[in-house]
């Protein structure tokens, strides 16, 4: 209760401070350094208490090792026995050695517990971080109040194939993580979640101050609030997708190019389409200030980072250039698990595979009419033979009514014969698919990233995507010269891509191909980056330190 107390007593507070921005830069600094200040005094005995938890975990962790033997049968204990290499050996942390930084990262991941990509990246980069900084605190600020440490690192290695260290990586639980759900906000969603991240960052900043601050789920407001109250500390930030973009603004324009694109296509006319628009220029305004404050950005795919490059780049202090930083894929596993050759080749079938929720943005209604025009028009035997299977997860009422609306669309468009829906289905039927198929289908305008094409090209799947966004851009292009799979747009664009990847005369070529485009996605190749670009962070950081003790 205490807690749920002072959460909302710092709302007003909160609100006070785009007042003291107008106020004067003096005045602003001034109580921000205050009120960082007052949190570094509250936090210091949680601190102490953490880094002596660490200390007797780590105790325990070794001696139990040595008591169990020195071999271990799993070999997941070895990799932290030595710190591995990732970049080109030079040291860009300041000047220690590359084990001797004992710092702490805070991830900022309320959600860490869901299990989604956004969490794949979240853990990947937690044991990047461990095994090149082995000595470093990760700690994860999270909202999952139900499942303690043991059960979330469980749900990590069996969910994504992750071991992490124990004893260095800890959970702080936030008591605020409400104020950035959407239910929240039924009226200005946007705004009102990027505020009730800064409800939800204070209350991490309350729970401890790190020495450096990650963002890893798309918060920047929580990266300016840190800013604001802690100058000093560096910061960095995994963009997934922008809370805004320029597409989102002139996707609300009907004349524009993207005005028929997206779930708020046309909606700027009138005076309340123009109020919208007015309230969205206004946010990205704001929105692009908060997040040039990070030192450090990294995005998950070149469309993203276009558009943060637009947004923040303009007003950026730090000269470290916006990264792409590709999100890890379980390449590894698919290639062991889907075999592509002269044999499987045999067994597979005349079948298109969308694997998606069932989302508005991922647009099956597309798919759907698309595929209706390529039977009825097609004279090929391929589809003749052709079928639709649409496989995805059904999280609420609001995505079993889309499914519904889905088969009524189905039937309408009278395709109920080539047309087949698996809702949640589990890994081991994703897989029998990814081994049955023969094209992989994407219809969402401007996919971010789109991992669900990876895994299609690691499946050797021929991809027919909708030509934005991160498949376009990313993901299916030419590799050694030759396609990987077709863009499209329009559902007779659509159509024609799977005439093209169901006739194409030597198909094993172009999955072969796929495959190894799939291995720039890999989760050695995220380490790699990751690490790089965190290296500057942890060199911020010893600067700091070293500057504190001159003045000492």
């Amino acid at each position: 209760m205490p807690s749920s107390i002072s959460s909302l007593a710092v709302v007003p507070a909160l609100c006070l401070i785009p007042i003291l921005a107008l106020a004067g830069p003096l005045l602003f600094r001034a109580v921000g350094a205050l009120l960082g200040l007052y949190l570094r005094k509250k936090t210091d005995g949680r601190l102490s208490h953490i880094l002596e938890l660490t200390e007797q975990d780590e105790k325990k962790w070794r001696e139990g090792r040595r008591s169990s033997g020195s071999s271990s049968s799993s070999g997941k204990d070895e990799e932290w026995e030595e710190v591995d290499t990732y970049t080109d050996g030079t040291s860009g942390n300041g000047g220690k050695g590359e084990a001797d930084w004992d710092g702490v990262v805070g991830f900022f991941h309320p959600f860490c517990n869901a299990g989604g990509g956004g969490e794949r990246v979240l853990w990947a980069a937690i044991r990047a971080t461990q095994q090149r900084w082995p000595k470093a605190k990760c700690i994860v600020y999270t909202g999952d109040h139900d499942v303690n440490k043991d059960a979330i690192l469980s749900r990590v290695e069996n969910r994504f194939n992750i071991h992490l260290h124990p004893p260095t990586v800890n959970f702080l639980y936030l008591t605020t993580r409400h104020w950035v759900l959407a239910s929240t906000w039924p009226r200005f969603t946007l705004a009102g979640q990027s505020f009730g991240s800064l409800i939800v960052a204070w209350d991490a900043f309350s729970l401890l101050v790190p020495d450096i601050f990650v963002d890893t789920m798309g918060y920047a407001f929580a990266l300016g609030l840190s800013k604001f109250l802690f100058p000093e500390i560096p910061t960095a930030a995994y963009v997934h997708y922008p809370t805004i973009s320029t597409d989102m603004l002139e996707s609300l324009d009907p004349t524009s190019t993207v005005g028929s694109q997206g779930v708020h296509a046309g909606q700027g006319t009138g005076t309340r389409g123009k109020a919208k628009k007015l309230y969205w220029k206004l946010f990205a305004k704001v929105y692009s200030h908060v997040g040039a404050s990070a030192d450090v950005v990294m995005t998950n795919s070149t469309w993203t980072m276009g558009h943060i490059q637009k947004l923040w780049g303009p007003l950026r202090r730090s000269n470290r250039p916006i990264a792409v930083v590709y999100p890890p894929v379980a390449v590894s596993e698919l290639e062991q698990e889907v075999e592509v050759s002269p044999q499987s080749e045999k067994k597979r079938e005349k079948v298109l595979l969308y694997i998606a929720q069932f989302r508005p943005e991922k647009n099956h209604q597309l798919i759907l009419q698309a595929f209706a025009e390529f039977v009825k028009t097609s004279k090929s035997p391929a589809a003749k033979e052709a079928r639709l299977v649409l496989v995805g997860s059904v999280r609420d009422d609001h995505d079993s009514k889309r499914v519904y609306q889905l088969r009524l669309l189905v039937n309408e468009l009278h395709i109920k014969a080539r047309v087949e829906f698996h809702l949640d289905a589990s890994w081991p039927e994703i897989l029998e698919w990814l081994r049955r198929a023969s094209v992989g289908v994407n219809g969402m305008w401007n996919e971010h990233f789109g991992i669900g094409v990876v895994e299609y090209q690691a499946a050797g799947l021929v991809s027919v995507v909708h030509d934005s966004g991160g498949p376009k851009m990313d993901i299916v292009v030419d590799v050694e010269g030759g396609f990987t799979g077709f863009h499209a747009t329009t559902p007779s664009e659509f159509a024609e891509g799977f005439e093209k990847a169901l006739s194409l005369e030597n198909p094993l070529e172009v999955r072969l191909r796929a495959r190894e485009s799939a291995k720039r996605f890999t989760e050695e190749e995220f380490v790699r980056r990751w690490v790089r670009e965190m290296e500057p962070v942890i060199g911020l950081n010893e600067l700091k330190v070293t500057t504190e003790k001159r003045k000492v």
